[in-house]
């Protein structure tokens, strides 16, 4: 009988019991080898996992064994199959090698405030609820936290799930990362606290945790093999969701090789693999490793961490929403949200009126939407950095000594303006922490400015919109304010989802929110004229 080939994947963030099965067999498989109750060599394994033959021989791992993160393995072979074998993922089991990356992980960076709520007089955006009504991020909208906080930072806030999970400790624990269930308390599924909506999915999960890579079908789709995909229960996603994002978003644990493994992302690149923000010369440095029709994952030759970082730092559509062509709902089956279009401010609005795809509409003007995400990756390409051929970990991950005195880049993740010497200085060895951090203000405080100069715009639309309404202007004209609207409302919410407010990228910055400025005034405009003959 023919063994059913298995896909095994050794991973680095969870425990989970069994891999996934795929029904695939290559020729490899076809000729399994005998039964035996003895823990098999990895020979034994390659006779089915050639994918992992390729990665892991001559690389930094090739000297460890399968069962260091397999368990199970003489009984899955004994069974040709039928038992599938134990892959510990579990971050811990990285660490015992790399230490001093496992504990600056875990370390709590007290410079990031718990939170810190965007939509408030000194946040990043005060009008934040005006202008984005109804949406659920009106419920709370918080900056960033460190990376060990992904999972329990999602689960808590109001609009995920009701105000159903929270810390075991209370205000006390806002500062203890470790395994979710350790940490926060399920308060059951009938609870729904005021002010809080139920605004989770399945899909935006899968870029703070990697417990799921064995359980998720390439896109989230459908699958007898799949444990979750886009339609699933959040809440029992949740419930089996127990570390964040973890090594092996970013290091293939077979042989240590630079990756990718968020689909979306992999897609995207496949799609325009030459012309996509990450290509140089033509070329983008991403093999894609199908495994089986099941999955995917993309590995490089060389790092570049401006790729792994947007595994989760870019804009993309996960939730629900609309078509532009017929005002249809755009459910959960449909791949559209699970969507990375990798385009920045300028393009974006294009880009999801070809995709056919919108969030929501604006509760007073009926502008269809869109809601950003963390565009970080999107606003970094083409910036100053990014062609002088900076990346990401040169600046947010330093390199520093550990306690045996060699250096390590730290997987905390520093916010740079706070560690100016570090991140700066090695490639600015000209001036001063004091001169950088002045140069770095600046061009924030002008961004921030001209952030709040749009969102009073927008806003003043709104309020026009409405009056206008009100006095009868014909439909014809209000619909042209609305498309204004919507022009405005991508080039400035792309800054307030965006975390460095400018710095990326402040040419980008300068121009998109002027335009939104001046599409908003546009609209208000539009509206006034429409309104004057009436006002005599």
């Amino acid at each position: 009988m023919n063994a059913k080939k298995v896909f095994v994947l050794v991973c680095g963030t969870a425990a989970l019991a069994s891999a996934v099965t795929i029904p695939h067999l290559s020729a490899a498989a076809k000729g399994k080898p005998a039964a035996t109750a003895q823990e098999p060599g990895r020979d034994t394994c390659y006779t089915c996992h050639d994918e992992i033959k390729a990665l892991k021989e001559g690389s930094k791992h090739a000297r460890l064994g399968c069962s260091v993160c397999h368990g199970n393995l003489g009984k899955h072979v004994e069974s040709q199959g039928e038992v599938k074998p134990v892959t510990t993922i579990d971050q811990a089991l990285c660490g015992k090698c790399h230490k001093d990356q496992y504990d600056s992980f875990y370390k709590t960076n007290h410079e990031a405030a718990a939170r810190k709520e965007k939509g408030t007089p000194t946040g990043r955006s005060p009008q934040q609820d005006k202008l984005l009504a109804p949406y659920g991020f009106t419920i709370e909208h918080n900056e960033p936290r460190g990376h060990a906080f992904m999972v329990t930072d999602q689960f808590i806030v109001d609009r995920f799930q009701g105000g159903r999970y929270q810390y075991k400790e209370g205000w006390k624990g806002y500062d203890k990362p470790g395994k979710t269930w350790d940490v926060l308390v399920d308060k059951g599924e009938k609870t729904n606290l005021p002010e809080t909506a139920m605004a989770g999915n399945p899909t935006c999960i899968q870029c703070k945790t990697s417990d799921h890579i064995l359980k998720w079908k390439f896109m989230g789709d459908k699958d007898p093999k799949a444990k979750w995909d886009r339609t699933s229960n959040v809440n029992d996603v949740a419930r089996d969701t127990n570390n964040p994002v973890g090594c092996i978003h970013c290091h293939d644990p077979h042989g240590t090789q630079p990756r990718v493994v968020r689909d979306a992302l992999i897609q995207a690149i496949g799609k325009d693999p030459a012309g996509n923000i990450f290509a140089k010369g033509g070329k983008t440095d991403l093999k894609e490793v199908d495994f089986r029709g099941f999955r995917k994952i993309g590995v490089m030759s060389k790092t570049d961490s401006r790729m792994m970082c947007a595994q989760c730092h870019v804009e993309y559509a996960c939730g629900t929403g609309s078509q532009w062509s017929d005002g249809k709902k755009v459910g959960y089956d449909d791949q559209r949200t699970n969507h990375m279009p990798l385009k920045n401010a300028r393009d974006l609005l294009a880009h999801y009126k070809k995709l056919d795809f919108y969030d929501f509409k604006h509760a007073v003007t009926g502008a269809r939407l869109i809601k950003m995400q963390h565009p970080e990756a999107e606003t970094f390409a083409g910036s100053v950095h990014d062609k002088a051929g900076v990346q990401c970990h040169q600046c947010h991950m330093p390199k520093q000594k550990g306690k045996n005195g060699k250096l390590f880049s730290t997987h905390g993740v520093i916010r740079p303006k706070n560690h100016i010497k570090e991140a700066c200085l090695s490639c600015h060895p000209k001036y001063t922490v004091e001169q950088k951090l002045y140069q770095i203000e600046t061009i924030q405080n002008y961004t921030k400015g001209k952030m709040r100069k749009a969102e009073y715009w927008i806003g003043k639309l709104i309020d026009t919109y409405a009056t206008a309404k009100r006095a009868g202007v014909p439909e014809e004209t209000l619909a042209k304010a609305r498309g204004k609207h919507e022009e405005a409302h991508v080039l400035w919410e792309f800054w307030t989802a965006e975390n460095s407010d400018g710095f990326h990228n402040p040419d980008l910055a300068r121009d998109t929110l002027t335009g939104s400025i001046k599409a908003a005034k546009d609209g208000v405009k539009v509206l006034e004229d429409a309104m004057e003959p009436k006002a005599k």
